[in-house]
């Protein structure tokens, strides 16, 4: 069963980043999983697989009580 993550999801990943950082913004969602690194705002494309044995824990969800 897939993880469940929206866009602008927060995750920690298990391997830190070159930049330093371990945290990551989700920004697409599909068979492919898009990333942005927190620390220096480079993006990445991730096969679902790879990002879910890569993620360590979802750290905050953003949530617009707004919309």
């Amino acid at each position: 069963m897939p993880i469940d993550v929206q866009i602008e999801d927060r995750v920690q990943m298990r391997k830190q980043h070159p930049c330093g950082s371990f945290e990551w913004k989700v920004t697409r969602i599909g068979a492919d999983i898009g990333l942005e690194c927190v620390g220096c705002t480079r993006r990445v494309l991730l096969p679902r697989s790879k990002f879910e044995k890569r993620l360590k824990k979802i750290l905050n969800r953003d949530v617009d009580l707004g919309r």
